[in-house]
């Protein structure tokens, strides 16, 4: 699995964000900030995006640990590994 971690979403190295559909603010924890780019993940994303050619809504995609408690996610979720995404269409 390739990962990058940042310590926040405006911190995302040059030419490594490629996911079209989709910018690091909205795959980013949402209480910290911070962003843990999961490619195979965020492929997998974009792929479900292009498949359905329709925009996606992301509600919830990283976490950090911190974060996760605070919204009572799950001990083992794998919204801290970037691996999981809440959406809507």
């Amino acid at each position: 699995m390739t990962t990058t971690f940042c310590d926040h979403w405006r911190d995302v190295p040059e030419g490594i964000w490629r996911w079209p559909n989709f910018s690091p603010a909205e795959i980013a924890c949402r209480g910290t900030g911070k962003l843990l780019v999961n490619t195979p993940a965020l492929d997998k994303l974009q792929s479900l995006r292009d498949r359905l050619g329709k925009p996606l809504i992301v509600r919830s995609a990283y976490r950090s640990p911190e974060h996760n408690r605070a919204v009572g996610g799950a001990t083992r979720s794998k919204h801290m590994l970037g691996a999981a995404f809440d959406i809507a269409m």
